[in-house]
């Protein structure tokens, strides 16, 4: 258990930096390309993620998992096959599919709200290949239980990004040039991730063997995640094209929809899943536990792994519930200067609690087999998403977002955690803790609102957000703490054992 919470809290430290590298990154482009030109290349990055799902999104995690069912069943002879059938399976996908897009690009217009998106898009497309590669080194290093390249890699290529898009927009003369060097510095860090995880995959003496034995399991596991992955970057890109267009339809601009997409999805949304990108890292680590002790039967042990997993992501997100409910307005004008962001912050607050369930849940799930339910379920609620965005721009403008990703998260979430209960032998106990931490959530929000209130005439809007939120914080974490969230003697235990 030291060990695990160890590797956890490594593969935290680089979690986080990346994506706090990434945030800053975000700030950047959103002050120097504005929200159109955000909207632009999320466009072209939305169509990117479509094709690098259905070239191998669903290959790394089942590579991961056989690597740990042989493991665990004592079949070491089976593992380098699994890992060559992984990368052989990713080329046949991914080799035809660049080459078609990157010569035959124009042809597939209706992919992009804005015309001015396909060239971005076919600078970010050979990416695909060197990417689609290193996402199966990757799902090596996650059933290896090596957490520490990967993390390493992972920063590194968000530096790599960063410094190359700096140089390259400070050199750029407008919007669309902005955009178009984003996308140039993206491809250049897909290269280097690549081959720094090559070098160190055949530096730990990894080999490629013969694989043909393992094709057919490989894509039997496989082909579910990556259809329901599929189907979540699909809906993805039809939002990108389709809610733009209704926008317009309901009275907006061209220039006004494109800027009210950016704000929500390529500036809120990515704030939204702090959450979620804080407990992968957690994820990461658990899920090849979750694995292990679902094929040798140690149900306590899955048990316990689960409730762990679950009451964590509920705790962790809760702090930030309120802080974007009360502050969502002053976070929006801190980062990116305007309203728009942070009243969509606002407004989706909520949502968080559902991006992270929903994630937790579906890879806890697809550790156990169960991928072809998980696709099911995310179909359904990608239906209702896409129902929302198509008919609800005309009553609640870009917010009708909001709702679809109500949909797409929130029916997940409950459909995966009764699936959970139906397949552990020994039902996870979580219920009790998630309705308090919701309750809980309710004062300190009111708290918040008193505070935020009092300060903001007088200190200004930074500190007010800065001050708010720390008050809320220690408000909230008093709350866990006076109503038994936390287990108070388990740490003291700790400490005095650190201490010892």
């Amino acid at each position: 258990m030291r060990k695990f919470f160890k590797t956890v809290a490594i593969v935290t430290v680089f979690s986080t930096s990346e994506k706090f590298l990434g945030f800053l990154y975000r700030i950047y482009l959103s002050r120097t390309i504005g929200s159109e030109g955000i909207g632009l290349y999320q466009v072209a990055l939305s169509v990117f993620g479509l094709l690098y799902t259905v070239s191998c999104s669903g290959t790394p995690v089942t590579v991961s998992r056989l690597m740990t069912k042989y493991k665990a069943e004592n079949r070491p002879d089976r593992v380098a096959r699994v890992i060559t059938a992984g990368i052989s399976v990713t080329l046949l996908f991914a080799l035809p599919i660049a080459v078609i897009f990157y010569f035959f690009a124009q042809h597939f217009g209706f992919l992009f709200a804005d015309l001015r998106c396909i060239p971005i898009f076919k600078i970010i497309i050979p990416g695909l290949i060197f990417t689609s590669v290193y996402s199966v080194l990757r799902g090596v290093f996650w059933g290896n239980k090596d957490f520490l390249p990967y993390s390493i890699i992972e920063l590194l290529e968000e530096l790599c990004m960063i410094i190359c898009g700096i140089v390259l927009i400070t050199h750029a003369s407008g919007v669309y040039q902005g955009a178009f060097s984003a996308g140039v510095a993206v491809l250049i860090s897909y290269v280097f991730s690549f081959t720094l995880a090559s070098a160190i995959f055949f530096i730990k003496k990894n080999k490629l063997v013969n694989p043909l034995s393992e094709i057919k399991p490989i894509l039997y596991s496989s082909v579910p995640i990556t259809a329901m992955r599929t189907a979540h970057s699909f809906s993805s890109s039809l939002v990108s094209i389709i809610l733009p267009m209704r926008l317009v339809t309901a009275g907006y601009t061209k220039a006004q929809a494109m800027a009210s997409f950016g704000a929500a999805l390529g500036q809120a949304m990515p704030l939204l899943y702090t959450p979620t990108s804080l407990i992968n890292s957690f994820i990461l680590v658990l899920v090849p536990e979750i694995s292990e002790n679902y094929y040798k039967k140690n149900y306590r042990s899955l048990k316990s792994d689960i409730e762990r997993a679950l009451k964590f992501t509920i705790f962790l997100t809760s702090l930030f519930v309120p802080v974007f409910w009360v502050c969502g307005s002053e976070i929006g004008i801190i980062i990116f200067g305007g309203h728009a962001c942070g009243d969509y912050l606002t407004l989706s607050s909520f949502l968080m609690l559902f991006m992270s369930l929903s994630t937790i849940t579906t890879s806890m799930l697809n550790s156990m087999g169960m991928e072809n339910k998980t696709l099911i379920y995310f179909i359904i609620s990608g239906f209702f998403m896409l129902l929302s965005v198509y008919f609800l721009p005309k009553y609640l403008g870009i917010y009708a977002l909001i709702v679809g990703y109500v949909f797409i998260y929130g029916l997940a979430t409950i459909l995966n955690l009764r699936l959970l209960k139906k397949h552990c032998k020994y039902p996870p106990s979580y219920k009790k803790f998630l309705f308090l931490s919701v309750i809980l959530i309710f004062p300190t929000a009111l708290f918040g609102f008193l505070i935020k209130t009092l300060l903001l005439s007088h200190t200004g809007i930074f500190l007010t957000a800065v001050i708010c939120s720390i008050l809320m914080l220690s408000f909230l974490l008093l709350l866990f703490f006076g109503f038994g969230l936390i287990d108070v003697d388990l740490i003291k235990n700790k400490l005095k054992r650190k201490k010892a």
